[in-house]
């Protein structure tokens, strides 16, 4: 019945640019990110600050679940698994939290290692 009633107050849809741009502000709070990646350009990774979040985030949203591919660059000397399980969860709680969609997957490629002093 609570799902008639649901259906009656019409459809909800959460477009795909909103499910980027939270993925992407989850991964750059994650703690060993030092940013995402705009992907490859003449053979150089561009990283790009937290204006543009959306860039290295891939999302496929439906009615109900979502998929996200992100590519990142991890800081020097943290380990790049624990920081990449810890990615995953936090974009798929965030997302989750925020839209009431199911993440059903959260692909993470590692496409750089930057050194402290490259964040500035």
């Amino acid at each position: 019945m609570t799902e008639q009633l649901q259906l009656d107050l019409g459809v909800i849809r959460v477009s795909d640019d909103v499910v980027s741009k939270i993925a992407g502000m989850a991964a750059l709070e994650t703690p060993g990110i030092a940013a995402m990646s705009g992907g490859l350009s003449e053979g150089w990774a561009k990283r790009l600050s937290g204006k543009n979040v959306q860039k290295g985030v891939t999302v496929e949203v439906g009615q109900l679940e979502a998929a996200i591919d992100l590519r990142i660059i991890v800081l020097y000397e943290t380990p790049i698994h624990e920081v990449c399980r810890m990615l995953q969860q936090n974009v798929r709680e965030a997302v989750e939290n925020m839209t009431g969609l199911k993440v059903v997957e959260v692909n993470v490629k590692v496409e750089g290692v930057a050194f402290k002093d490259d964040e500035a």
